[in-house]
């Protein structure tokens, strides 16, 4: 399912908003002016063991302390790879949003989100590919969020 019609079918709002393809933030940033909200950085990361997903989503001004979030997590991470990130979310790299959850009828990916993100008024996301951004309000994002079977964390 398209993840606009999956948010139509919940009465959650947003703006689409097309673009070129991008796959940074730096790119993103120069299409997506008139966007309101935080931008953010999602990271699809695992255990070392490759037993836990987790996607953790940043604001984009923020660097990722990887052992503080181990702290948080209480497990050793890293990045998981291209095949982890296309057999569980169903995303290629470059498109990696918390709408791939939509794809994780197994609910294997926990979600952290930073209270910045959590926070804010509004939010925007690639929907699963990387030449589009919705935005949607905050209690859009957390009606989304709500939807899914995901264990979420605010951190």
């Amino acid at each position: 399912m398209k993840i606009t019609e999956y948010l139509k079918k919940r009465g959650i709002k947003f703006n689409t908003f097309t673009h070129p393809p991008v796959y940074t933030c730096e790119e993103a940033e120069r299409y997506n002016k008139e966007i309101r909200g935080v931008r953010s950085k999602n990271l699809f990361i695992k255990d070392r063991k490759s037993k836990r997903f987790y996607l953790v989503i940043i604001p984009a001004n923020k660097k990722l302390e990887l052992d503080r979030l181990e702290g948080i997590l209480q497990d050793k991470l890293k990045f998981a790879n291209n095949d982890d990130l296309k057999n569980i979310l169903g995303l290629e790299s470059g498109a990696v949003s918390p709408f791939g959850l939509i794809n994780d009828k197994e609910a294997k990916v926990d979600v952290a989100i930073d209270k910045e993100i959590w926070n804010s008024d509004f939010v925007s996301f690639h929907p699963n590919i990387n030449t589009e951004t919705l935005e949607l309000s905050k209690e859009g994002f957390h009606a989304y969020i709500s939807s899914l079977k995901n264990k979420t964390k605010i951190i």
